[in-house]
């Protein structure tokens, strides 16, 4: 075997719990290893010293990269000199130009400022009223199906969160139900994608700037058309009469059409719906997907999760406007975040020659900002590899250059309070009404090619409370 990854450590007791991470390295790895590292995940091959705040340089091949690992040089990379450092790297660009051609996610430029606005009105949260209730409708549904399931039926979880964010970002995106063919046909296409996508991009590494255009397998073809044929189908029956007035899309095309000068084609049109579905039901369903898994290593924790959910919501189904009253949840969510951001590394790309803290920067050089180094390091966080909620209570003080999961400054995701919304009403929706319990001594192995996944995902069942 070529590449052997790193062990995972995973550690519990009576009050405490450390979830699953690569064990650091203690020797700098050569090439062949990083090389084949990448490939299998971009999390795996970080020495320990990286688990500390500051500012390094190295270089892979023929391309300086540069570590930015501190609040100060976060700052300087994502606000005070943006400008620079705006374009996401080569390997991300030509990894998801396929799938998201040039969404706001990984456009930049122009592009990237006429969109920036537009995008930005459609998901935020002050329209977070007009889609509760179909939130709390899908939300709803999947507490009735739950009560139905055969007693100690197992499933995946990561498809079964993926298939409850697909249906509530297909109604509120496209004002109608995507279906669960339609739903599992994305989750499996985006999946196939990611397991098979070479992030690596060797020939950035060997001096092109750019990148060259990624190699796509059959399969890879094949997950990239299941993707598309399902958004080009929504978006083709929206356009048809099909969709509800007042969903994304609806306000998407009448902006359109009321601002010319945004040039937004069919294709173009498509980019953006395909860069909020996707975004808006992987990232949920992964965060889900980690918390339950957090959770049900710490009863403690998942007992005071209960008692809150009690008292603000009796009874009752829980609903968006209970959220104010469900601070520990939030806690829950945001410390999930902390762990095991969605997107754990923020590559760039510099577009000329810099200065970041004591290292001076070439032009063309990666630079990384990276959450899951950040959110883990040593001289900023207390116990940074436990899980403690309680940090993101009673009002303690988070700097907002160390906690970063949605990345920051002008490129922090649009949809960021809507996410976290979203994410909070169905995890407190579902633990009102149920325990999920991951299979007995099922060992998790968390992996990043693009977004950050338990590696062969989380077989569980769920108990009835």
């Amino acid at each position: 075997m070529l590449y052997k990854p790193a062990p995972i450590i995973e550690e519990k007791g009576e009050d405490y719990f450390i979830p699953a991470h690569p064990q650091p390295r203690e020797a700098e790895a050569g090439f062949l290893q990083v090389l084949l590292g990448a490939r299998y995940s971009l999390i795996d091959n970080w020495m320990r010293e990286t688990y500390r705040s500051g500012v390094d340089s190295f270089r892979i091949l023929r391309r300086q990269v540069v570590v930015a690992n501190s609040p100060e040089s976060v700052k300087y990379v994502m606000v005070t000199r943006h400008a620079n450092f705006e374009r996401k790297s080569p390997q991300m660009r030509r990894a998801l130009e396929v799938l998201l051609g040039d969404g706001l996610f990984i456009s930049d430029g122009a592009t990237w400022m006429r969109r920036r606005p537009l995008v930005a009105d459609l998901v935020h949260k002050k329209r977070l009223p007009e889609f509760a209730p179909t939130m709390e409708g899908v939300v709803d549904a999947m507490v009735e199906r739950w009560s139905s399931l055969p007693q100690d039926v197992e499933f995946e979880l990561i498809a079964e969160m993926a298939a409850l964010t697909a249906e509530i970002i297909s109604r509120t995106v496209f004002g109608r139900n995507l279906g669960s063919e339609a739903a599992s046909q994305v989750i499996e296409g985006f999946g196939a994608y990611q397991s098979a996508i070479d992030s690596f991009n060797l020939p950035y590494w060997l001096g092109a700037d750019e990148g060259w255009p990624v190699f796509h397998t059959p399969r890879m073809r094949r997950a990239i058309a299941q993707v598309h044929a399902v958004i080009d189908g929504v978006i083709e029956a929206h356009l048809a009469g099909g969709g509800d007035q007042g969903s994304m899309i609806d306000l998407l095309i009448k902006r359109n059409q009321r601002s010319p000068e945004l040039a937004l084609d069919l294709t173009a049109l498509r980019n953006e719906a395909a860069t909020i579905f996707m975004a808006g039901h992987e990232t949920t369903a992964t965060t889900l997907a980690w918390a339950w898994y957090l959770i049900s290593h710490a009863p403690w924790i998942e007992q005071r999760l209960h008692a809150e959910i009690a008292d603000a919501c009796g009874d009752r189904p829980v609903r968006l406007s209970d959220l104010p009253r469900l601070p520990w949840c939030r806690a829950v969510i945001l410390e999930t975040l902390r762990l095991y951001p969605p997107v754990p590394l923020l590559p760039r790309q510099a577009r000329e020659a810099d200065r970041i803290g004591a290292i001076d920067v070439e032009k063309g050089a990666l630079v990384m900002v990276a959450p899951w180094l950040l959110h883990r390091a040593e001289d900023l966080w207390d116990r940074p590899n436990h899980f403690r909620p309680e940090r993101f209570v009673n009002d303690e003080k988070i700097d907002p250059f160390v906690f970063i999961p949605f990345s920051v400054g002008p490129r922090i995701c649009a949809g960021l309070n809507f996410g976290q919304d979203e994410t909070v009403l169905c995890l407190a929706g579902l633990a009102q009404r149920f325990r999920v319990r991951p299979r007995p001594g099922y060992r998790i192995n968390p992996v990043c090619r693009l977004t950050l996944r338990p590696e062969q995902g989380i077989p569980v069942t769920v108990q009835p409370r």
